[in-house]
C-alpha cells in the first residue's frame, strides 16, 4: 500500500518560478520538430506552411485549456493520470493513461537521442551512432538528478540558442529579399491535385508534432510556485510565442525556396539559411540543431521522471520509483528507470518510427484529459483555479479525433504494443500486493460525495 509522502519521501522542491516555467514549455515545444519537419509538412500542404500550422496551435491551445484547469485544480506530479483517477475512478484506466504520457515520454527522448547523434553531429565527430545516443541520455540523466532548478537553468541557455536559430531563420529571408528573388506568392500556394482542405489537415497532423511538449509541464505542478496563476499565463504565453515563430519561419522558408527543394530536403531550414547568401557557418547551424534536439530530449526526461515519480506514489508503479535524492531532492529511481527505458528504446527503432509512436500515445492521452474537464465540473474545489468554457474540452475531444484518423496501421500496431505492455506491468504491480490510491487519496474531496 502506497505510503503518504509526507510520512516516507521529502516533497520536491517548489523551485519553478513563471519565466522558468515559461521558458520550460517554450524549450520543449520548440524542439528538433521544426527543425525536420519544415520540408516535410510543405510536400503534405504546398508553400502555405503557415496555414498547416496555424491550424495546429489552435488543436494545442483547445487541449492545452484543459491542462490548465485541471493543472491548477489538482496539483499533483501525475498529472495525466492523477485527472484521470479522479474522473474515472479506475486504476487500470488511470494507469493506461499515465502509461501513455510515460511511454511516449521515454521513446521521445529515445528518438531525440538518435537524432541528436546523427548526421548534425556528425558535422563535428565521427562516432557510432547508438554509443554517442548511450552517452548522451546518460548526461541528461545526470543533469536531471542534479536539480530542477539546475536543469531549468541549462534549459533557459538552450532555449535561447535554438529559438535563436528559428530567428536566424527569418532574419535570412529578409535578407534574400535585397535578391530580389524571393517569392511571396508561394506563401498562399496549395499543393496541386489536393483538395486544400485535406491537405491542411494532412500536413497539420506533422505539424501538431512540433506543438507536443506542452504537456510535459504539468508534471511540474508540485515544484511551481504559485501554481494557480502562474501555469496558464506561461503555458498560453508559451504556445503563442512559438506559433509565432513557427509561422514566421514558414513564411520564411516558402519565400526563400521552391516547395520541391524543401520537401526534398532533410535539413530544410539549413537549406534556407544556405539559400539566402547570408554566408552563415553550416556548421554553426548544425551545432544550434544540436542544442535543439538536447534540450527537448532534457525536457522530455525532466517530465517522464517527474511522472513516474507521481505514478508510483499513486501505487500505480512499484513503490521504489517514488525514491527522492535525500541531498539534491530529485526522483532519482525513477531518473535511473526511465533513462535505462530511453536506452534500450534506441535500439528498437528508427527516429521516424518512434516519432509516429509518440504522437499517436500523445492523442489518447490528450482525449483523456479533454474528457476528464468535463467529468471533473462536479467535483468542486475548495480554491479558486482557472477555469475554461466548455466547449473547449468538447472541442479539444473532436480535434484529437480528427488527428487519429490520419495516423497508418502500423502506427496503430506498435502503440498497442506498448499499451499491452502497459496492462502486464499494471499486473505485476497488482500482484504484488500494493492498492493504489483511491480518487479522494489526492486531497481534494468530491462535493458530490460530501
Amino acid at each position: 500500500m502506497p505510503v503518504p509522502k509526507s510520512q516516507s519521501n521529502p516533497s520536491l522542491k517548489r523551485a519553478v518560478t513563471g519565466p522558468m516555467l515559461m521558458l520550460f514549455i517554450l524549450g520543449d515545444v520548440l524542439g528538433a520538430g521544426v527543425y525536420a519537419l519544415a520540408g516535410v509538412i510543405a510536400g503534405e500542404v504546398g508553400g502555405a506552411v503557415w496555414v498547416a500550422l496555424l491550424v495546429a496551435l489552435g488543436f494545442a491551445l483547445l487541449t492545452a485549456g484543459s491542462y490548465a484547469e485541471l493543472v491548477t485544480k489538482y496539483p499533483h506530479a501525475g498529472a495525466s493520470a492523477v485527472f484521470a483517477a479522479k474522473a474515472y475512478r479506475s486504476p487500470l484506466v488511470s494507469f493506461l493513461v499515465g502509461f501513455c504520457m510515460l511511454a511516449a515520454a521515454v521513446t521521445s527522448a529515445a528518438g531525440l537521442s538518435l537524432a541528436f547523434a546523427g548526421d548534425y553531429l556528425s558535422a563535428f565527430v565521427d562516432i557510432p551512432a547508438h554509443i554517442a545516443a548511450l552517452v548522451f541520455l546518460v548526461v541528461i540523466a545526470l543533469l536531471n538528478a542534479r536539480g530542477i532548478k539546475e536543469s531549468l537553468s541549462a534549459n533557459l541557455v538552450m532555449t535561447t540558442i535554438e529559438l535563436s536559430g528559428l530567428l536566424l531563420v527569418v532574419f535570412a529571408a529578409a535578407w534574400f529579399f535585397r535578391t530580389g528573388g524571393a517569392d511571396l506568392g508561394r506563401v498562399v500556394e496549395f499543393k496541386a491535385g489536393v483538395n486544400p482542405a485535406i491537405a491542411v489537415l494532412g500536413a497539420a497532423l506533422l505539424a501538431f508534432y512540433s506543438f507536443v511538449g506542452f504537456e510535459t509541464s504539468a508534471n511540474l505542478a508540485e515544484e511551481i510556485r504559485d501554481v494557480r496563476k502562474t501555469y496558464p499565463r506561461a503555458l498560453f504565453g508559451a504556445l503563442l510565442i512559438a506559433g509565432v515563430v513557427y509561422m514566421a519561419v514558414a513564411v520564411a522558408a516558402a519565400v526563400v525556396m521552391p516547395v520541391e527543394q524543401l520537401a526534398t530536403s532533410t535539413a530544410p531550414l539549413l537549406e534556407v539559411v544556405k539559400a539566402s547568401g547570408l554566408g552563415v557557418s553550416p556548421q554553426l547551424f548544425a551545432f544550434i540543431a544540436l542544442i535543439a534536439v538536447a534540450n527537448g530530449a532534457l525536457l522530455t526526461m525532466i517530465m517522464a521522471s517527474r511522472l513516474a515519480y507521481g505514478m508510483a506514489q499513486q501505487g500505480l508503479l512499484p513503490s521504489a520509483l517514488a525514491g527522492v535524492l535525500s541531498t539534491r531532492r530529485t526522483p532519482g529511481m525513477a531518473i535511473a528507470a526511465t533513462t535505462l527505458v530511453a536506452i534500450v528504446l534506441t535500439l528498437t527503432g528508427s527516429l521516424a518510427t518512434l516519432a509516429q509512436t509518440v504522437v499517436l500515445l500523445l492523442l489518447f492521452v490528450f482525449i483523456s484529459t479533454n474528457l476528464a474537464v468535463l467529468v471533473l465540473r462536479r467535483d468542486k474545489a475548495t480554491t479558486d483555479h482557472f477555469r475554461v468554457p466548455t466547449w473547449v474540452p468538447v472541442l479539444g475531444v473532436a480535434s484529437c479525433l480528427l488527428l487519429m484518423t490520419q495516423q497508418d496501421l502500423e502506427t496503430w500496431l506498435r502503440a498497442g504494443a506498448l499499451l499491452l505492455t502497459g496492462v502486464v506491468m499494471y499486473g505485476i504491480t497488482r500482484a504484488g500486493g500494493v492498492r493504489p490510491l483511491d480518487a479522494d487519496d489526492y486531497g481534494i474531496a468530491s462535493e458530490v460525495e460530501k
